[in-house]
Order: structure tokens, then C-alpha cells, then sequence
């Protein structure tokens, strides 16, 4: 360690005896689990850093998010840093409360608040290729500079809002789950839930039993699979805060159990056919009312949309003062909504639960790149980088959780830490090099990007149904295709001819 922190001070003493060098080494945007990720990997190294975060608080998706119910649907064990095990988790999922609570705690364990910039939203990046930096201008008009720029902004830090006539006129109150209004009085009112995804199935059974009447409107009905869900006994989080290498052991488990799903999502769909039959088996135990049955069973297969898990969503739906409503909405008025047969609901609030704009738009942030490019213009016939870490024309900037690093059967923490690792050795590699830019070539991008679209197409995903996670060409750009232990084994190494690194005297690239 000590020797890092040597290398780390005599850089940047070389840095910054220059007039073009940056304010900052390393800048992140974002404090969520991707940034805070990043940012425990720098410290460690004795790296120096700045955090910019656009809210008043760490924790990103489990800050903004808290609606009631919001909870995650991978265990906690497993929705956690392997190096930052919690030996406290209340349940076997875990809340929006606790996983905020885990992130506040180890952002003071490794005292990172005092890196962190608060209320400073990025509003344009551009890359100085005079000077091989990164010039950063926030909302209140500041400009930064740093040598590199990473991105754990997130794929879902932006709510997506649908396209209704008339959503403009409504009177009523209107708010985003993922933009809570906690002072709305519920009791008594008429409400419409637009959105049957994973925050909806989570927040329609808590307000259902508050509001005299609620109507929710349902496009396409999603696979749900029971939750198991149960509070962790006293003896086993004993076992997991006393015992050695228990937690370790249990963590392991579930990654692999979650792991084997991979094999339906990525390899043979067909196998998924046995989940989708316990799918239907809750359903049919869960809503006796046989036309309400048939219009919450999906027609295309499970896995190609997100598998939601939920116990208490199918019954909510069966409540007397519950609707659900599956014609189109054709516009809304001033105090209702107009369905596409004509019928009138009158409804004195509106709960959007359609969830997130996905990273192949970065809007209203501009990223601006070698030639004068907006990543926005060059993602424009779909999102592509290179293990959804690094874009050619972007040199020393570096995404976490960019495209097709999603994951649909594990944690997606497992994925960001793999690309923290991933982005640690490209540092090194620029720092042993003596490299002041370093940039993805664009034909390794073209070849990763074909490689990886090939392995989609025996992937659920592209089993025929319309999702979120296709882009409006039907690419998609959202998932890694694979198991996610391989995509393990392509982090753990730097190849240097995928990159062009640049030092300060030449533009050639020095590893040739």
C-alpha cells in the first residue's frame, strides 16, 4: 500500500507541476452503489478523487426511491460488496431503509463525504484533446477539469414518464414512484397507477387497502413469481456475525443458485418453461376471479420481460376497490382518464410506475468526445461499448453499469464490481505506461459489439416480446448476454492492444 501511495503522490506532483494539468486526478459522478464502489476501490489504493452527487445525500436508486413497500429482489447477502459483508440484514430481501442504511455506513467507514460534492448535478462533459483532459460543467455554471471522468450515474437514476395526451391538463395530484409524495392524504381518494412493473407490484398492495377506489392501468401483464420472504432468525445472524467464513459460505450459495439461471436466460429458453409454470401456479392460487385471471397471464415467454417477485401483488388485484383496467389509455382531462372503449374514470391522482430512461440516453447530461461528439449523436442508432466500460472517441472516460452490463438473473452489484476492478487496471495501465489518454480503438468496439449482439439472439430476450430492455431498433443494449462469472473472467484483465495510449509528448500509441 505504501508503495501505491507513493506513486499516487509523486503523479500527481508531475501533474500538477504542468499548466495543463487537471484540478482532479479522478472525478465520479454519482454516489450511488456504483460511485461509492469506485470510490472505496480508489481509497484503498490511495488514489485522490472527487464525488459529484447531484442530491443532498449518498445512495443514488435507494435514496430517491421510497415509496412504500420498495424493497430489492435479490437477496441481501448477495446485494452487497463481497468486500463489505453485513451480518445484521433483517430479512432475506432486503428494504429500501436497510440498503440506504448500508451504504450511509460504509460511506463514513471509509470516510468519503469529505470527497464528496453534494447538490452538483453534471450538465456537459467535454473532452480538452489539446490537453487530454476532461472539463466538467455543473448547473450552477462551475467548470472542473480532471484527467478522468467515471460515470456511476446508473441505469436508474432517470424516471421515464409515458406519452398520453393530455397528461398536461390533469388537475390532480401527479407524481413518479421513484418521486414519492409523502404528504398526499390517501384516505377517501380515487387513484390511478399507470405501470405494472417492479416498483408498481410493490407499492400498489401498501396503498390498496388506504384509498377508496384504485384503478391500474396494465399494458402488458408481467411473469410473477412468489417471494420468499422471511425475517433471519436470531441464531442464523449469529452465525453470520460469529462464525468465520459463514457469510462467505451463504453468499457463495446464492450467487451460484442465481448463476444457474443463466443457463435459460442465455443458453436454452426452454428450460425457463418449469419457473413459468410455478408462475402460473401462484397466479391460479393467488386470484380466484377467472377473468381477472386471464387478463394477468402473460402470452409471451417468461424471462423475455422482467420476472417480477411478489406475494402480496396478485391479491391486492382482487380487493373490491381494485380495478384493473387493460384497454389503452386514449387521453386524460383535467379529473379523469379516458380509456380507448370510451370509459370514464375519474380519479384525483396519478402514480406513474413506468420506471427508467436506460443508458442509451444520457439526456438532458451532454458527453462530448474527441471530434466535437455528443455520446448522445453517437448513440443514436443504439448504445455500444466495450464491457459497457469504455467508448471509442472517449478517452479516459470509463462508465459503470453502461450498456449491456445489466444482468437479468443476479445482482447487479456482482457486475459493478467487476468493472471497478476492470477500470483500477486501466489506470495502472496509464500510469505505468506514463499515458495521459487513453482510448478504446474503434474496432475492438466493432467486433465486441457483434460478437455480443450474435450471443443475443438465442437469448430470452429476443424471444419476441417488446421490452424495456430493447432499444426502438429491437437491439438489446441493456443486458450482458452471458453468465455473469464470465463476464468476471473478461474484467480481470487490461489487454493493451485494445487501447491507443497517448503520453505527453506523443500521439502514437505507446505500447506499439
Amino acid at each position: 500500500m505504501s508503495e501505491v501511495l507513493e506513486l499516487d503522490r509523486d503523479f500527481q506532483r508531475e501533474s500538477h507541476s504542468r499548466s495543463d494539468s487537471p484540478e482532479n486526478e479522478v472525478l465520479i459522478i454519482g454516489s450511488g452503489f456504483a460511485g461509492l464502489c469506485m470510490a472505496i476501490r480508489l481509497r484503498r489504493r490511495g488514489m485522490s478523487f472527487l464525488i459529484l452527487e447531484r442530491g443532498s445525500d449518498i445512495g443514488g436508486t435507494w435514496r430517491d426511491n421510497t415509496y412504500p413497500g420498495c424493497a430489492c429482489d435479490i437477496p441481501s447477502h448477495l446485494y452487497s460488496f463481497s468486500f463489505e459483508g453485513k451480518a445484521d440484514w433483517s430479512r432475506t430481501y432486503p428494504t429500501q431503509p436497510e440498503l440506504w442504511d448500508y451504504l450511509k455506513r460504509i460511506t463514513d467507514k471509509y470516510q468519503l463525504r469529505p470527497a464528496i460534492r453534494f447538490n452538483t448535478e453534471v450538465r456537459e462533459t467535454i473532452f480538452d484533446e489539446a490537453n487530454h483532459l476532461w472539463r466538467v460543467c455543473t448547473q450552477t455554471g462551475e467548470t472542473l477539469t480532471t484527467r478522468v471522468l467515471i460515470s456511476g450515474m446508473g441505469p436508474l437514476s432517470r424516471p421515464a414518464y409515458p406519452k398520453i395526451p393530455g397528461l398536461e391538463r390533469f388537475r390532480g395530484r401527479a407524481f413518479h414512484s421513484a418521486r414519492w409524495d409523502h404528504a398526499f392524504e390517501w384516505s377517501g381518494k380515487r387513484v390511478a397507477v399507470i405501470g405494472t412493473g417492479a416498483s408498481a407490484i410493490q407499492f400498489v398492495p401498501q396503498i390498496a387497502p388506504r384509498v377508496a377506489e384504485l384503478h391500474v392501468f396494465q399494458r402488458t401483464p408481467p411473469w410473477i413469481v412468489p417471494k420468499k420472504d422471511r425475517p433471519f432468525s436470531a441464531w442464523k445472524q449469529f452465525l453470520f456475525r460469529r462464525v468465520p467464513g459463514y457469510r462467505r459460505i451463504v453468499r457463495g450459495l446464492i450467487y451460484w443458485g442465481h448463476e444457474f439461471r443463466a443457463f435459460g436466460f442465455t443458453q436454452s429458453p426452454r428450460l425457463l418453461k418449469y419457473v413459468q409454470r410455478i408462475a402460473l401456479r401462484h397466479l391460479e392460487l393467488s386470484v380466484a376471479d377467472p377473468d381477472l385471471r386471464s387478463r394477468l397471464t402473460p402470452d409471451y415467454l417468461l424471462g423475455c420481460k422482467r420476472i417480477l417477485v411478489s406475494s402480496d401483488y396478485y391479491p391486492a388485484l382482487s380487493r373490491p376497490n381494485v380495478t384493473l383496467v387493460t384497454d389503452g389509455i386514449a387521453e386524460v382531462r383535467e379529473h379523469s382518464i379516458i380509456t380507448w372503449d370510451g370509459t370514464e374514470r375519474t380519479v384525483d391522482a396519478i402514480i406513474y410506475g413506468t420506471g427508467f430512461r436506460y443508458p442509451s440516453v444520457l439526456t438532458p447530461l451532454r458527453i462530448v468526445g474527441r471530434n466535437n461528439i455528443d455520446l448522445n449523436e453517437a448513440w443514436a442508432n443504439g448504445a455500444q461499448a466495450y464491457l459497457g466500460v469504455t467508448v471509442a472517441g472517449y478517452p479516459n472516460f470509463f462508465m459503470l453499469v453502461g450498456p449491456n452490463s445489466g444482468v437479468g438473473h443476479t445482482s447487479t452489484v456482482f457486475m459493478i464490481e467487476a468493472q471497478t476492478h476492470y477500470i483500477l487496471k486501466c489506470l495502472e495501465l496509464m500510469r505505468g505506461q506514463g499515458a495521459v489518454a487513453m482510448d478504446l480503438r474503434p474496432d475492438i468496439q466493432a467486433g465486441f459489439n457483434r460478437w455480443l449482439q450474435k450471443r443475443m439472439q438465442r437469448t430470452v430476450w429476443k424471444s419476441g416480446c417488446s421490452s424495456r430492455y430493447l432499444d426502438e431498433n429491437g437491439t438489446n443494449t441493456t443486458l450482458w448476454p452471458g453468465f455473469s462469472s464470465h463476464f468476471w473472467m473478461k474484467t480481470r484483465k487490461v489487454k493493451n492492444r485494445n487501447y491507443i495510449l497517448t503520453t505527453r509528448s506523443s500521439t502514437l500509441p505507446v505500447n506499439h
